[in-house]
């Protein structure tokens, strides 16, 4: 069996409300890159869309948008 896409994974469910919050500042891994070409980071399996970055970047970020599956941040620094 080949290797899984980023597609394929598993995705956890939030019933409850997201783990971020607007304001709320992070050091976070890049992990993967979006379709619009947004770095993908990952906080307790919460998908955060980070754009300007790459895959392996380490950056710190602030939340400045959630939404109940996904959240927006920017880098800071």
């Amino acid at each position: 069996m080949e290797g899984r896409r980023f597609e394929d994974r598993p995705r956890k469910r939030f019933s409850s409300q997201p783990p971020v919050k607007v304001g709320e500042r992070y050091r976070v891994k890049i992990e993967a890159m979006g379709k619009a070409g947004d770095g993908i980071a990952r906080i307790k399996g919460f998908v955060i869309f980070v754009p300007k970055t790459q895959i392996g970047d380490e950056v710190e970020i602030v939340i400045n948008n959630v939404k109940q599956k996904f959240a927006f941040a920017e880098v800071i620094g």
